[in-house]
């Protein structure tokens, strides 16, 4: 008869098999939690507590598939964002850490006036739009994907955590015709086709479709960046995620779209990952527009006294 093995001794010889990763032990224990349905804690208070064997085997099967590289997440089918303990799947992307800055910048918009409207476009599992709503109860958060899949997944996440959400399927503004918010935030896909990260552990397992974009990474967020003014409200916000060498490019992709107060934030490694405008009030709007007019009124009068 096969011995149930202790916590303590499937976690040390866990850590030991992981010993590739970042983070061996954490990551077996986050593994172990998941077929127990117990918090970590549990693992802590009850070390000597025997598991029963088929588990243990079964940890031993996800132990092997994530030395080869599959990510906690997909393996558990879970990942905490924003406190958040959000359900995912091979068809969205796992939220990051780095995200939340995202989160961060929009929060800062709301608190201070920023409208009672957000759209969160290419939402995944929701992470974002959840994240929102979370805070901010009284927003009306609209979140939409290209994918039924993964809003299957987000409409889940939402139910689970008791958060209102208008879900949309749809490519981009597509899902959204004619309609127009406060804010508007994306992390969308701007990986380049040939980049190397592809080939990272960390990426292999994740939808293709959601990473990568045309034109170097940039071909999406020049979609979403050209459609803002049309799905703004006057003086809204667009908040776009992208990889730390194209702040410079989002940015002139921004300013070329009509945007003003355009600026790229660093995060918590110092480095450019999100990228902001505003649409014109219609007060900076009429401004301009007597501008012009009076820029042209100069130069025709120019032109006809020219011999």
């Amino acid at each position: 008869m096969t011995r149930a093995p202790a916590i303590a001794e499937l976690l040390a010889a866990g850590a030991a098999q992981l010993a590739r990763s970042d983070s061996p032990r954490l990551d077996a224990e986050l593994l172990l939690c998941h077929l127990l349905d117990r918090p970590r804690s549990h693992l802590f208070a009850w070390p000597e507590r025997s598991v029963p064997a088929a588990i243990a085997e079964q940890f031993r099967e996800l132990l092997t598939r994530r030395a080869a590289g599959e990510p906690v997440a997909q393996l558990t089918g879970e990942r905490e964002f924003w406190s958040l303990s959000l359900r995912v799947s091979a068809d969205t992307l796992i939220p990051r850490p780095e995200t939340e800055l995202l989160v961060e910048l929009a929060l800062a918009e709301i608190r201070t006036g920023g409208g009672q409207s957000a759209l969160d476009l290419g939402t995944g599992c929701g992470a974002i739009a959840l994240a929102l709503a979370s805070e901010c109860p009284h927003l009306a958060v609209t979140a939409s994907d290209a994918s039924d899949a993964a809003l299957r997944v987000a409409a889940d996440n939402a139910a689970r955590h008791g958060l209102q959400l208008r879900l949309l399927c749809g490519d981009w503004y597509a899902a959204v015709p004619g309609e127009r918010f406060a804010l508007i935030v994306s992390n969308p896909p701007y990986i380049a086709a040939g980049d190397p990260d592809l080939d990272a552990d960390a990426l292999a397992y994740e939808p293709r479709a959601a990473l990568i974009a045309a034109d170097a990474g940039l071909a999406d967020i020049a979609t979403i960046s050209r459609g803002a003014a049309e799905h703004l409200l006057p003086g809204g916000l667009l908040l776009v995620e992208h990889g730390w060498k194209q702040a410079a490019a989002v940015r002139e992709l921004f300013t070329a779209a009509g945007l003003i107060a355009v600026r790229s934030t660093t995060d918590l490694a110092g480095r450019e990952r999100a990228t902001q405008g505003r649409s014109q009030s219609r007060s900076q709007g009429r401004s301009q527009g007597r501008s012009q007019s009076r820029s042209q009124g100069r130069n025709q009068g120019h032109s006809q006294a020219t011999p």
